[in-house]
């Protein structure tokens, strides 16, 4: 008798009249808005422009989405073009089925492309997004738990997710909770790469390569807990093998961008510095604001002689005082 577990939704979709709302869909757009969010800020910390995240993202987000689906599709073809299959599911995003191999891969394209139009290089990008990319991967998996999919083995632990569903092959009981695994230790690589970026100064893509590093690490293990059905190399599933030919290339970029391009860029947006944010003046006015903060006089109309006091024609500012 299990005394404990997690219980799954009855259904992953609630209908708003005729809109369907999917708790798959408000996962994904959720942890798109985060990522956003969380990239601005730190991308505004570096010195680029507000919005210069989000403008890029226009161009990430569908990118990544296509990807993701494409990866899926390809490395589990069989649900799809297999006999007694229906093809046109293969566009139906919204039931689940994104790999995030993919979604990086071709979302990266997608960077690539807006930040050439903006002037930006893409590795600071990167870089300032990255641990929002794992938070929005955290709040994405409990997408499949609103489907009941992707869940591990069998068992009778108090955390075990009890699967209800009999649809798809699935056969109801508890089982390892792999999306919640996967869920938390994407919190704890969000939570890494914003320790190391600070206590390290990362820049050239290395915040990047250590989110993609350690999301490969934990991504392993999770991915030899799951049942669901999987194509195999070797005895392992394919992700396996994903995740450690990612793991390994990222772990390289590390060392060798670490010894080629030590340090952090300078300048991430051209022109950003620049700028005057709405309310504030500018570096001479800012400069005189400064000294009025400390109680000096500011001259009126008049330069400045070497002893500090104003000088007037005659160079005698106290004598020109008087004469006023």
């Amino acid at each position: 008798m299990d005394l404990a577990f997690i219980p799954s939704p009855s259904r992953g979709v609630v209908e708003l009249g005729p809109i369907p709302l999917r708790g798959y869909a408000f996962c994904i757009i959720i942890g798109v808005f985060v990522a956003v969010w969380l990239g601005n800020r730190r991308w505004v910390a570096r010195g680029g422009r507000p919005g210069t995240v989000a403008d890029i993202a226009v161009w990430a987000v569908p990118f990544g989405l296509v990807g993701g689906r494409l990866y899926h599709v390809i490395t589990d073809y069989q649900l799809y073009f297999s006999e007694g299959r229906d093809w046109v599911d293969a566009f139906k995003i919204w039931e689940g089925g994104l790999g995030i191999w993919g979604a990086i891969a071709l979302g990266a394209v997608g960077a690539w492309i807006g930040c050439r139009r903006r002037g930006i290089p893409l590795p600071a990008w990167a870089d300032a997004l990255a641990p929002g990319i794992a938070l929005a991967q955290a709040i994405g998996r409990w997408g499949n738990w609103f489907n009941q999919e992707l869940y591990g083995k069998p068992t009778d632990l108090p955390w075990a997710l009890k699967i209800t569903s009999a649809e798809d092959g699935r056969i109801p009981g508890t089982y390892h909770p792999t999306f919640l695994y996967e869920s938390l230790w994407c919190v704890g690589v969000a939570l890494l790469v914003i320790w190391a970026d600070r206590r390290f100064k990362l820049g050239h893509g290395r915040a990047f390569a250590l989110y993609v590093a350690a999301y490969c690490a934990g991504r392993g293990w999770i991915e030899y807990m799951r049942v669901d059905d999987a194509h195999h190399v070797l005895g392992l599933r394919l992700n396996v093998w994903t995740a450690i030919v990612v793991f390994v290339l990222a772990v390289v970029y590390l060392v060798v961008s670490a010894r080629t391009r030590p340090g952090r860029e300078e300048i991430v947006e051209p022109g950003a510095s620049d700028e005057i944010p709405s309310g504030e003046a500018s570096g001479d006015d800012k400069g005189d604001r400064v000294k009025l903060d400390k109680g000096e006089a500011e001259p009126s109309g008049e330069a400045a002689g070497p002893s500090g006091k104003a000088a007037g024609p005659s160079g005698d500012g106290a004598e020109s005082a008087k004469k006023a």
